[in-house]
């Protein structure tokens, strides 16, 4: 069929000649114009996704979700391993009320515990649980420019097998000194540092707007996978004997990582363009519905001052920063608790620290879904779903760790507010942690790398708070002012971000830098009453 000036109708396009798509309402009828790179033939294909059950995208993001398990297994491995690690000092056990008592049987129980070989006391126990997040907050920014350079493929699989290495060689360092220890863990952060940005970019680029809310559940379900199988198995394993136990936790869970690398390696490429096997219809499909980001080819100028005066950037920013220290918190010190006010045996300990983040798991793949299925039905505003979702992962927190400040010495009810506690948080990556990718696909590498980097501070002040506050006097009042604080931080951070989120792409979003790029306080208060009047109408 002819066009007028002589150009060709065709009804496909070769994948590798497709430039730009540009498509109208949502919907299977819509239809994509693309123009080929090597003459002047006009494509006309549907935007629909490819036929066939799996696509090139789920393989990305499968590989996603066990490269986020690997990362995150490295990163709370040792939340576990330093109870067997360590030296247990001489626990206050009596009936006072602010003190739990040991429960019946815990002579037999404690017959059983294991004798760590390290002198370290809690300071030294905080910042080695810290080390981590000191090298954590140096990457961040670097990993998200590094992946919009060269591509969230190389940056992310490095990243996750250097951490592997380091992994590895983590029980001689520790044998050698505490110094090369706390050096490895640093080590461990530097590397991991790059992850989230990495992802974040891989995400943006390959997934449609309309699926991104489902695949970024799906993607981050990973963190909470890998923090199940890391809690419950490294209790057994520390208690096994295994590779010698504790040393254990570092060997394998380091092992799979590199493992992880071969096969990412082969299956997942930086573009949906580059993949050598993606079919035609996916190809198009993708990219016809994504404001490409991470372009390796032509990366855009960072936008500083724009970015650094835009309010929606902020509400992310505080309230990544809310929710990491609330979540770091009870990742950190969750063993600890149930091991020194709970009374809790180690094996026991893994399973019960573990029990929270499967029901994380489980309410993130049950809500992704929920939410794409409102999204699709009921087309509510996205900054409705964004805002709903914050409300839930911050609230769920919330109302868990108050609850924590009441459960006394139940261990029934000290569990169950931990689950509920930690398993609505999981509402946090179809809230905040998407919207990134909202404000600006190009650089949703470097907003996540910018907001990851000071959100990740509560990873080395949580434990140094928890310890300060706990120190020499495990008590039932001491827990209760930590939790008390990981609930008021939330409580501030959500509603700051309630009131100044949108899900608009900037217009910094192509590098242009504004003077009045900045939102007004006042501009945005009058749009949350907007909203508030009419809950479905976008602004």
């Amino acid at each position: 069929m002819s066009l007028s000036g002589g150009t060709v109708l065709m009804d496909i396009c070769d994948p590798h000649d497709f430039r730009r798509g540009s498509s109208g309402s949502r919907g299977n009828d819509d239809l994509i114009f693309a123009v080929s790179k090597s003459s002047d033939l006009l494509c006309v294909n549907k935007v629909s996704p490819q036929k066939g059950f799996w696509g090139a995208r789920y393989t990305l993001a499968l590989m996603g979700v066990f490269g986020i398990a690997s990362a995150y297994s490295m990163r709370v491995n040792l939340s576990m391993a330093i109870l067997a690690m360590v030296r247990s000092g001489n626990a206050t056990k009596n009936n006072s009320s602010n003190n739990c008592p040991a429960p019946d049987g815990d002579d037999e129980e404690a017959s059983d515990e294991i004798e760590g070989e390290f002198e370290w006391d809690e300071n030294v126990q905080g910042l080695m649980l810290g080390a981590f997040f000191y090298g954590f907050v140096l990457t961040n920014v670097l990993g998200g420019r590094a992946a919009e350079y060269f591509g969230g493929k190389k940056v992310l699989g490095l990243g996750i097998v250097l951490t592997g290495l380091f992994t590895v060689v983590s029980p001689v360092c520790a044998w050698v000194g505490p110094e090369l220890f706390f050096v490895s863990r640093f080590a461990q952060g530097l590397t991991e540092g790059v992850t989230f940005p990495a992802m974040h970019i891989l995400l943006a680029t390959w997934i449609p707007t309309l699926e991104r809310t489902k695949f970024s559940a799906l993607v981050y379900a990973g963190i909470d996978f890998g923090t199940v199988v890391t809690l419950a198995v490294s209790g057994w394993l520390c208690h096994s004997g295994f590779l010698g136990g504790w040393p254990s936790v570092f060997y394998i869970f380091g092992g799979l990582a590199i493992i992880w690398g071969f096969f990412w390696v082969f299956l997942c490429f930086d573009r949906p363009e580059d993949h050598p096997r993606i079919s035609r219809e996916e190809l198009l499909f993708i990219k016809s519905q994504t404001t490409e980001g991470g372009k390796s080819t032509e990366t855009l100028p960072v936008p500083w001052r724009a970015i650094f005066t835009s309010m929606p950037f902020y509400a992310i920013l505080f309230l990544h920063f809310g929710n990491n220290w609330g979540f770091y918190t009870l990742l950190t010190e969750t063993p600890m608790y149930l091991n020194h006010i709970q009374h809790f045996d180690l094996k026991s300990n893994g399973l019960l620290s573990a029990l929270p983040y499967l029901c994380t798991g489980m309410f993130v793949l049950v809500y992704g879904v929920a939410v794409d299925l409102v999204y699709r039905r009921d087309q509510p505003s996205l900054t409705t779903i964004r805002r709903v979702s914050a409300l839930i992962a911050a609230y769920g927190p919330i109302l868990g760790l108050i609850a924590m400040c009441f459960v006394d010495c139940d261990r029934t009810l000290a569990v169950v507010a931990l689950c509920f506690a930690v398993g609505l948080n999981g509402a946090v990556y179809s809230g905040h942690m998407s919207s990134h990718m909202d404000l600006s696909p190009n650089f949703a590498g470097t907003l996540m790398g910018i907001t990851n980097t000071f959100a990740s501070t509560p990873g080395f002040l949580a434990p140094s708070v928890t310890s300060a506050i706990t120190k020499g006097k495990q008590t039932l009042n001491a827990w209760r002012t930590v939790f008390g604080l990981s609930a008021g931080i939330y409580f501030v951070t959500v509603t700051f971000y309630i009131i100044f989120i949108t899900t608009e792409t900037q217009s910094w979003n192509e590098g242009r830098t504004k003077k009045t790029i900045g939102t007004s306080v006042f501009r945005r208060l009058v749009h949350l009453y907007m909203y508030m009047c009419s809950p479905y109408e976008p602004f």
